[in-house]
């Protein structure tokens, strides 16, 4: 992590300023990239992620832990189903949600118009795959 960068840009990203693009972690949703990164140094990232209308949840991301200090997720529209190790947790617009550094967790199902903002430390985070917690996770909500 880069903890020492000096941080001395400011930064005011407005919504027609980035778009949301695929290419980020997961094929399955957008991404908006929020300047936050390069604004900091690398100390954190800031985007915002949304499901591609395209690309219902089949098998959602997996189970896997991310590799950070620091990482919350706020729902901003629908909702989403994770599994945070073995407890399933239903995650609404308006909710705030601290995921612990390397909890294990598997985001399964989630609304078509779910869309959230992450912030986390470092930038540069990594995803690890795990084995799963539990067998048991929940079906899939079929979108109409």
């Amino acid at each position: 992590m880069n903890q020492h960068a000096i941080v001395s840009k400011f930064s005011h990203v407005k919504p027609g300023d980035t778009e949301f693009k695929g290419g980020g972690l997961r094929d399955f949703f957008l991404y908006r990239d929020l300047g936050i990164a390069d604004a900091t140094g690398g100390q954190v990232i800031c985007h915002l992620v949304k499901a591609n209308p395209d690309l219902p949840p089949e098998e959602g991301t997996g189970w896997h832990k991310h590799l950070c200090d620091f990482q919350i997720v706020i729902m901003t529209k629908g909702w989403a189903r994770f599994m945070y190790e073995d407890k399933e947790t239903l995650v609404e617009a308006g909710d705030v949600i601290h995921q612990r550094p390397g909890i294990t967790h598997y985001l399964f199902d989630y609304s078509k118009d779910m869309e959230y903002l992450e912030i986390v430390s470092p930038a540069d985070f990594k995803t690890v795959d795990v084995p799963p917690a539990t067998e048991t996770v929940p079906p899939v909500t079929p979108w109409k």
